[in-house]
């Protein structure tokens, strides 16, 4: 039997699409998936296939999957339902490579649409095309620069997202690229009427594009085969997965969603714990969770220091504590050589570390992370991000910034540099904190250069952290 990694390459790497069921009309899947890798430059041919046109958004269209010329790689089918049976043993004998169907109509409407999707199936299998879905909304992959599921290509980054729920998981890539997160996959599954989670885990487990691997996910098709994988695949990626269905009209709705079933939630709870996958409970926790592991060292422990102002070093001690993180006091001589560069009205740093507002430069702050970095006791720690007082500026709409604001801008740059060659240096996480964010912020750009996260408030960051720490155990437990 073929890999993993050769069944799904034609679906995530192809050199060639068909649409089939391709369309003119703007509200038509058949025009999105067309329209969407025309607009986000996918490299390879696309062939739109629709019996009742000559031509399909200025390409050329073929009556048949059978009529097209040259090799298809990948075929997208957004036919009805009852179609689509017909369309797959087209696409066999045309020797299409693999599938993804986005139409819907099937298990998730009761026993006749179950039977057709199982005949589907059937079908796809013993003529060796495997495909996702369906009721799916497409892919999107970073390696080809495919997307059907975007109007704007994603930005590429080392996280693969699964999502059991289309628009959903759509809606989150999109908020997370916002943020700043990159993809390196994301996958509507639909049904999972062939291809289902454990085989996408299967294959992301070998994709070099690949660091963290992110799920939303409703239920399993083979529960037992995924976490069997995901034991193998935690010693070397973190898995990241947010389930949903733990309420019982959680679990009702999903059931009309995408045909699927849910089994106990304190159960899956324990054997992703048992397993080492990290859980999340709030959606968009997932990416920031995904971000750090994807970029951090992991610490050697969950002692954590902290350095931010007043309450926001209280409530950042308080969101580290609440997950189980230790946030030491410092040691006397720790004390000694922080209170040398803090004013002398300043709180004793004893973690966190507080400057009392007074001013001090990013050059400063990035100096005080060094030593509590440097500290055997201290296992990673969580900071302000440099202030850029540029950025600022020109988004109040200042022109001609005042010289000791130049001054400051420079300092924050050179801090921005000096933070950012830290965790390297220590093999230490680095998590930092913006509540202000700006619009071309070079600061930003240096520190998630160096793979810094930066997050928006404390309990973000005390996530992030812990996230790190939860890795760093399963890891342990394998070795």
């Amino acid at each position: 039997m073929k890999s993993m990694t050769a069944q799904l390459n034609p679906i995530f790497k192809p050199e060639s699409i068909a649409v089939i069921g391709a369309s003119n009309k703007a509200m038509k899947w058949g025009f999105r998936m067309l329209d969407f890798p025309l607009r986000t430059g996918y490299r390879g041919a696309i062939y739109p296939v629709n019996p009742n046109e000559e031509r399909v958004q200025n390409l050329p269209a073929y009556k048949s999957i059978l009529d097209v010329t040259g090799p298809v790689d990948l075929a997208v089918i957004t036919v009805p339902a009852k179609q689509v049976a017909v369309v797959m043993k087209e696409c066999i004998e045309k020797g299409v490579k693999g599938a993804i169907v986005i139409s819907a109509g099937f298990a998730e409407l009761g026993p006749e649409g179950k039977a057709l999707e199982e005949e589907v199936v059937a079908i796809a299998r013993e003529g060796g095309i495997r495909f996702v879905g369906p009721n799916c909304m497409g892919i999107w992959s970073a390696a080809s620069t495919l997307s059907l599921a975007f109007e704007t290509a994603p930005r590429p980054g080392p996280v693969a997202f699964v999502s059991q729920s289309g628009t959903f998981g759509g809606v989150l890539s999109e908020i997370a690229c916002t943020k700043g997160y990159g993809l390196s996959k994301f996958i509507s599954i639909g049904n999972q009427g062939d291809l289902c989670a454990a085989d996408y885990l299967e294959y992301l487990a070998e994709d070099d594009d690949t660091k963290v691997i992110l799920f939303y996910i409703e239920g399993f098709k083979e529960d037992t085969r995924f976490f069997d994988i995901a034991k193998d695949i935690v010693k070397k990626k973190p898995i990241v997965v947010y389930k949903a269905g733990r309420s019982m009209p959680g679990i009702k709705a999903m059931q009309s969603h995408t045909a699927s079933i849910s089994g106990s939630d304190e159960i899956f709870d324990a054997v992703c714990r048992q397993v080492g996958v990290i859980r999340t409970r709030e959606t968009l926790h997932s990416f920031d969770v995904a971000e750090a592991l994807a970029h951090q060292p992991l610490p050697r422990g969950k002692r954590v220091a902290i350095l931010g102002s007043g309450g926001q070093g209280v409530v950042t001690a308080d969101a580290c504590s609440a997950l189980g993180l230790e946030v030491p006091e410092l040691d006397a001589d720790t004390v000694r050589s922080l209170q040398e560069s803090m004013p002398s009205y300043a709180p004793i740093p004893r973690n966190p570390v507080d400057f009392a507002g007074s001013p001090r430069t990013s050059m400063e702050e990035a100096a005080v992370v060094e030593t509590l970095l440097s500290r055997d006791y201290i296992d990673g720690v969580i900071s302000n991000a440099p202030f850029n007082a540029a950025a600022m500026s020109a988004m109040l709409g200042i022109i001609g910034m005042p010289k000791h604001l130049v001054d400051v801008t420079k300092l924050a740059i050179q801090g921005a540099e000096y933070l950012a060659s830290l965790p390297e240096i220590y093999k230490k996480p680095l998590i930092t904190i913006r509540f202000h964010r700006y619009e071309h912020d070079i600061i930003l750009d240096i520190l998630r250069g160096a793979g810094i996260p930066v997050y928006d408030t404390p309990e973000e960051c005390a996530r992030a952290m812990h996230a790190l720490v939860q890795y760093a155990e399963a890891k342990q437990k394998y070795e």
